[in-house]
């Protein structure tokens, strides 16, 4: 038994009696196992979690990037119109 086991158990042994908390405790413990069962295949690992690490690095150097090309692109747009209309206002004049 655990800490948390022995406790639960002797916190129910005076209410219940000694069999019946063991028996409670002892319900608890296979619903536990049980569940842990049915839902381990869901559960992450720590290798999971390393592979989830890895990619969302790779997932903010890649939006770093992203923006990078963006503001590249804006700056070349912002200095391509401004040479366009210095042009239109120098050939209207």
């Amino acid at each position: 038994m655990v800490v948390s086991e022995i406790t639960l158990y002797n916190v129910l042994k005076y209410k219940l009696g000694e069999n019946e908390a063991q028996t409670v405790v002892e319900g608890i413990k296979q619903e536990v196992r049980n569940e842990f069962e049915n839902r381990k295949e869901t559960l992450a690992t720590r290798v999971d979690l390393v592979l989830l690490k890895e990619d969302i690095l790779n997932l903010k150097i890649d939006l770093e990037r992203g923006f990078r090309e963006n503001l590249k692109w804006t700056v070349g747009t912002i200095i391509a119109c401004t040479g366009i209309l210095l042009a239109i206002l120098k050939f209207m004049h």
